[in-house]
């Protein structure tokens, strides 16, 4: 193994500057040493707005935990764009995972792969990150709710947990516009069907067909799993869903019983008492009044293209050294004054003058 480890660092160093892998690929581009690609191996798009890929990953994956998420990398005008995305297949399925995607407006990535994404296609991978996972002793009760794109993770719980043959109950909470925006319905409807410790529970908010009307509430929980107040959940949706249902279960006093993880950033809200001053990005010699919105934000306005994945502070794709100034994390209120110190652009907005090296 050592002089195999040898053999790759001596070949790494002979193929300088640009790594052995840029020469491989040339022969095939899922031929690879460092890099994780994938390939397109299909492409079903199962809703008006939404495309499942799957793919096939070169070996050095290592596989996923259900409610984990990947970053894909795909070039589009040239520039290598990053995202993350929840597999929503069961962790148990060898060889292959799929990905759900929903092409949200204005969303350049999922609106890419919504179009062109074909069989064959390689992208760039990462391993699977993130700690929205179950729990290793599995419950014998657990709510799983979701709404919109937020349903591959725990879509994905849902199939792990039947591959596994768990018997204990399981509700599967969905929100939609209507019926037609369910991905894999048919599926979550065979998987209820075969296992009779498996609900599914649909709620439409612009459609009287499902199994709930409108938006969650504590009556809808309730409904749906009766038994919600002394049961893990795991909670997946857009913000207005994810909000009420933290609501709900803090106005319970249960809030420790709610995992969740996010798939939108939140909105920021502009502090006109720091939207003060310039932003200078020092490297492309650009400059900019101080609007009050991340620095990624700022950048993209000001003609810039810094690389970004989730723009929610998870992936890391969009840090950049700031230089000087103060800057504050969206996320936890905390304010930095280090010089040359490595941030998230997606989660820091500027205090007053801040100089960025981009």
């Amino acid at each position: 193994m050592m002089a195999v480890t040898a053999g790759l660092r001596l070949l790494e160093a002979l193929a300088t500057p640009h790594g052995l892998d840029r020469y491989l690929e040339l022969v095939h581009p899922m031929l690879t040493v460092r890099e994780l690609r994938g390939q397109v191996t299909s492409v079903h798009r199962t809703t008006s707005d939404t495309v499942t890929l799957t793919i096939r990953p070169t070996r050095r994956w290592r596989g996923f935990r259900s409610g984990q998420f990947v970053r894909l990398s795909v070039v589009i005008d040239g520039i290598r764009r990053t995202r993350c995305y929840s597999p929503s297949t069961s962790e148990h399925r060898p060889g292959s995972f799929d990905l759900t995607i929903k092409a949200h407006d204005g969303g350049l990535v999922s609106r890419w792969l919504h179009a062109n994404a074909r069989t064959g296609l390689v992208v760039h991978l990462s391993q699977a990150e993130g700690e929205f996972t179950l729990d290793t002793a599995r419950p014998r009760r657990v709510l799983l709710v979701s709404g919109g794109s937020g349903i591959t993770p725990v879509l994905s719980m849902l199939r792990t947990l039947t591959d596994e043959g768990h018997d204990g109950e399981i509700v599967f909470l969905h929100y939609a516009y209507r019926r037609s925006d369910v991905p894999h319905l048919a599926d979550l409807r065979a998987l209820a069907d075969r296992h009779p410790n498996v609900r599914l529970v649909l709620g439409y908010t612009d459609a009287a067909d499902g199994d709930l009307q409108g938006f969650c509430t504590e009556e809808h929980l309730r409904a749906a799993a009766p038994w919600f107040t002394e049961a893990p959940a795991y909670l997946c949706g857009p913000p207005g869903l994810m909000a009420a249902v933290r609501g709900v279960y803090d106005g319970l006093g249960i809030g420790g019983l709610l995992r969740t993880e996010e798939f939108a950033p939140a909105p920021v809200a502009v502090d006109t008492a720091e939207a003060t001053g310039t932003v200078t990005f020092a490297r492309s010699g650009r400059r900019a009044p101080n609007s009050g919105r991340t620095l990624l934000e700022q950048a993209e306005a000001a003609g810039l293209t810094p690389e970004h994945g989730c723009r929610m502070g998870i992936c890391f794709s969009c840090t950049s050294v700031k230089t000087a100034g103060r800057v504050r994390d969206v996320r936890s209120g905390e304010t930095s004054t280090d010089p040359d110190e490595e941030i998230q652009l997606c989660v820091r907005v500027p205090v007053g003058d801040v100089t960025l090296d981009l």
